[in-house]
């Protein structure tokens, strides 16, 4: 059983849930607490959220999946088709070191430039997920709750995980992390690679 939620753009959760990706990039909503971003939390359902997303922030390939909404809207009901391990989470501070990593995710240069324009003193952070995508998508329906710029939700009710298979098999996640850590650590320094 899961109860807490990571909200992320619907066109990145299904990035993820397809095996598409395995990073986020992340400096935390409006509402963070302490108003930086943390990790409370390494096992979360990935919560899609469609106010926030830009299509000219994404690669051509993913932008043809977003369709604007108005300010404020969501579905009557929140579809749950992943959750995830949070397995390894860097902090880096020049933007060539996300630059490096455009292959890696869905987002474009224009969005990695307006992540280190943002609270520009704050370094950005890179999570790296190893992705369940359930058998049978799972609804809910929509809280007040859920509501806002925000990074984390506690659900109103556990939900049960299985059944699920990874997206990725472990050996090919392996070297996708790999990768991603020796192009980061060949322009700055990060910590070794170890799981969380």
């Amino acid at each position: 059983m899961l109860q807490n939620a990571l909200k992320e753009w619907s066109v990145a959760v299904d990035a993820l849930a397809k095996g598409h990706t395995i990073l986020l990039l992340r400096k935390g909503g409006i509402r963070e607490v302490g108003k930086q971003f943390q990790v409370p939390h390494q096992q979360v359902w990935l919560y899609p959220t469609y106010e926030h997303q830009k299509p000219e922030l994404l690669k051509p390939q993913w932008a043809n999946h977003v369709s604007p909404v108005e300010a404020g809207w969501h579905p009557a009901q929140v579809t749950f088709q992943a959750w995830a391990n949070i397995r390894h989470v860097w902090t880096v501070n020049k933007q060539q070191s996300v630059t490096s990593l455009l292959p890696f995710h869905i987002w474009n240069e224009t969005f990695v430039t307006e992540r280190f324009r943002w609270k520009p003193s704050q370094p950005l952070h890179l999570l790296l997920l190893r992705v369940h995508r359930l058998t049978t998508p799972v609804q809910i329906d929509w809280q007040a709750d859920y509501g806002g710029c925000r990074s984390w939700l506690t659900l109103k009710n556990p939900l049960e995980t299985i059944p699920s298979i990874p997206v990725l098999d472990e050996q090919t996640w392996d070297q996708i992390v790999q990768t991603i850590h020796s192009q980061i650590n060949a322009i700055e320094t990060i910590a070794p690679l170890a799981s969380l």
